[in-house]
């Protein structure tokens, strides 16, 4: 039998090995972990190319799905043909056999083994399937919008009503709190930070940023030398545009075990932009999702006013009484100087004035006590 169908039985195991290939794929690259994305964005052409792909995963995974299930198909279609064959010359026996070793074979070698491999090393196997597979979605680039419409639509068709639920309600993680601690002081500093999560969907970026006339920039190349021997109040070294004064890049000083006396723009990041009237939280999720730690705040025409950095959302979230005046200029934003009567900083945002006080204030286009000054 295997003299006899051999061309085809090379066809069925060249879609096999083409089927376990898109199996790998999907489950190395959807496997990757933090770490891992964060290693293979830094690595060669294949890993920065698995990391592309991944950045749109319903585009990545839609191709993926495609190819194999081609491959699945044209690998019966040959077996069927085969299979009949053998029927019409009555070697029924040897049909059956057929039939059942080529499902075996395809659940097996393309299926279930390629993606165990492909768990177990993901970081390995996302790399080396990442180009070929940068291709097969390519092909498929020109249909894309077909399949998206035709999925949209088998939506709205079938689950005409479907929400998404919330995963959590803030209540329901209060209510936690109070049941898993005795001690009240615990519970009370996790309920104030479980709010100022919650405050930080209702609170603009010009409200937390540090602003321009706060912090130094510098232009690559960079030297050690250049901070006259005091750590940035941010804990960042910010790099800006060979033409312009706008920041693009970001140092963590704080990060580095060791830090070199010249050309320390080697070891900066990126930083994300965001307009002035975006909240805290959309800043957070842009960072996360980045893996950034700075965020260049810019207003409407594009130029940079200030920035926000990751330890300024978590100083927000975990300090109780959080302020941009402790964070700019070491000093309380509140301080009560007579009875009735307190000093108060000009950069002190509106909402904590109001909130110390526990007034409601008129709405203002300001969001500082300068602004309104």
């Amino acid at each position: 039998m295997f003299q006899e169908f051999g061309i085809y039985f090379a066809f069925m195991l060249v879609l096999t090995a083409a089927s376990a290939f898109c199996s790998c794929a999907e489950a190395s690259m959807f496997s990757l972990q933090g770490d891992d994305r964060r290693a293979l964005r830094r690595g060669n052409a294949a890993q920065r190319t698995a990391i592309d792909l991944l950045s749109r995963p319903d585009r990545l995974l839609t191709a993926i799905l495609f190819w194999n299930l081609l491959f699945n198909f044209g690998f019966f279609i040959v077996g069927s043909f085969v299979e009949y064959r053998l029927h019409q010359e009555r070697r029924h026996s040897e049909s059956v056999g057929l039939m059942i070793g080529s499902l075996l074979g395809m659940i097996v070698l393309g299926e279930m083994l390629p993606k165990t491999i492909g768990v177990q090393q993901p970081r390995v196997f996302a790399s080396l399937t990442a180009l070929p597979m940068a291709a097969l979605v390519r092909a498929l680039d020109p249909v894309m919008p077909v399949f998206a419409t035709a999925n949209n639509l088998l939506q709205r068709l079938l689950f005409p009503n479907f929400e998404r639920e919330a995963y959590l309600e803030i209540s329901d993680l209060e209510r936690a709190i109070e049941l898993s601690t005795s001690d009240a002081k615990l519970a009370a500093l996790e309920q104030s930070a479980l709010r100022n999560i919650v405050l930080l969907s209702e609170l603009p970026a010009e409200e937390l940023m540090r602003p321009r006339n706060q912090y130094r920039s510098f232009s690559a190349p960079v030297h050690l030398d250049q901070l006259e021997g005091q750590l940035p109040p941010s804990g960042y070294m910010l790099i800006t545009d060979d033409e312009s004064d706008e920041i693009t890049a970001a140092i963590p000083l704080k990060h580095l075990t060791t830090i070199p006396r010249n050309h320390l723009e080697k070891f900066a990041q990126s930083v994300v932009y965001v307009p002035w009237c975006a909240t805290v939280a959309a800043i957070l999720d842009e960072l996360r999702k980045q893996e950034r730690e700075v965020a260049a705040v810019v207003n409407e025409y594009g130029e940079t006013i200030g920035i926000v950095t990751i330890e300024d959302v978590l100083e927000t979230i975990f300090e109780e009484q959080s302020s941009r005046s402790a964070r700019l200029l070491s000093t309380s934003s509140i301080v009560p100087v007579a009875p009735d009567c307190w000093h108060v900083t000009g950069i002190t945002n509106l909402r904590r004035l109001s909130r110390h006080f526990d007034v409601p204030l008129e709405g203002s286009r300001s969001v500082t006590v300068a602004g309104i000054l």
